[in-house]
């Protein structure tokens, strides 16, 4: 079997929600769907309820299904209500249609054929150029001592020249960081993690003592005196996000917008102030709220504020230690730096 195309075998099911909350059909949810080349889990799952992350938890509650995440184009879908019962059925293209009973069947396909639970080109840069770093992890790490030929910066198909600590050993290939963003809680002023902002690629062409010599590989900025070398990652790129309420109770804070955006809305990229060590993991889904505003009681002569109001949901697709990028998946409301998150309800 090729490492390239890896194969799975899903069944065909018939699935009864059995979890705590019950979900509600749109009055204009369509009874059948076919799966397009394009779309998303969660932009399906949208098509026929408001509480779109919850649907692939009904998959969940049932062990017969083995990975609810693959579903191809040209796959039928079909959610409603039966009896007081949510029924969701998928079938397959060429099949004929069956609506409340069917028999498990095997089928195999390219698992990379499978639609994402989101839009993977709105999160990709943030999983493949951008890193969290500890405070001080990024002075202590080497940097460019030169750019090569006198220059001051440099690009890709150029050399460059690398000086400090390697300790550890000298790396065959590094990449080249620049400090971006410091982090901070908003309550407690808590460095949460600096964002390492990548510049390029550079393999490593020799070495003498402390100075390595660079070839640039690849670079999306000019490479400066003083950019930082840090080993690359073996990121794994995850498509198939599962969507869940994290395990213990979740409130904090929109803490940033990356890109020097000021509007948030659908599908916009975020920065929480919940990390790994709050209980946050990849998928985990939670409400963002507005403050409600300030009102005037004039039967008390006092001012008092609303409480506040569900504005849209996030789902994390990079968990920190700290902090968390995450997408915003729904939003009924202009978002802003500052609004609460927290678990849904």
């Amino acid at each position: 079997m090729s490492k390239t195309v890896r194969y799975l075998i899903t069944a065909i099911f018939l699935v009864v929600s059995t979890i705590s909350h019950a979900l509600t059909l749109k009055p204009d949810a369509p009874e059948r769907y076919t799966v397009k080349k394009g779309d998303t889990l969660w932009g399906i799952a949208e098509r026929y309820t408001e509480d779109a992350w919850q649907w692939p938890n009904i998959w969940y509650q049932n062990d017969q299904i083995k990975n609810p995440h693959l579903i191809f184009p040209g796959d039928i879908i079909g959610l409603m209500m039966i009896d007081g019962e949510m029924k969701v059925s998928v079938v397959e293209r060429g099949e004929e249609s069956r609506t409340v009973k069917m028999t498990p069947t095997a089928r195999i396909e390219p698992i990379e054929s499978a639609i994402p639970t989101i839009p993977m080109d709105a999160i990709m840069p943030f999983i493949t150029r951008n890193r969290i770093v500890e405070a001080g992890e990024l002075e202590a790490a080497p940097y460019i001592l030169a750019a090569g030929g006198g220059r001051i910066m440099n690009g890709a198909g150029g050399v460059a020249y690398g000086r400090g600590d390697f300790s550890d050993g000298i790396a065959n290939a590094y990449g080249i960081f620049r400090a971006s963003i410091a982090y901070k809680d908003p309550i407690t002023e808590e460095v949460l993690g600096l964002e390492a902002q990548e510049i390029g690629l550079a393999n490593v062409i020799s070495n003498e003592k402390d100075i390595v010599k660079l070839d640039l590989v690849k670079t999306s900025q000019q490479v400066m005196e003083g950019d930082r070398l840090l080993t690359t990652e073996n990121r794994q790129i995850v498509a198939r996000f599962q969507p869940k309420a994290p395990d213990d109770y979740i409130d904090g804070f929109i803490i940033s917008v990356p890109g020097g955006v000021t509007q948030i809305g659908q599908y916009s990229m975020i920065v929480i102030n919940k990390g790994k060590r709050d209980g946050i993991s990849e998928g985990a889904v939670l409400d963002i709220m507005k403050r409600g505003e300030v009102v005037r009681d004039r039967t008390k002569e006092e001012k008092v504020r609303l409480p506040a109001e569900k504005a849209g949901q996030l789902m994390v697709f990079r968990a920190y230690e700290k902090l968390s990028y995450a997408l915003v998946t729904k939003a009924t409301r202009s978002l802003n730096v500052g609004d609460q998150v927290r678990s849904p309800f």
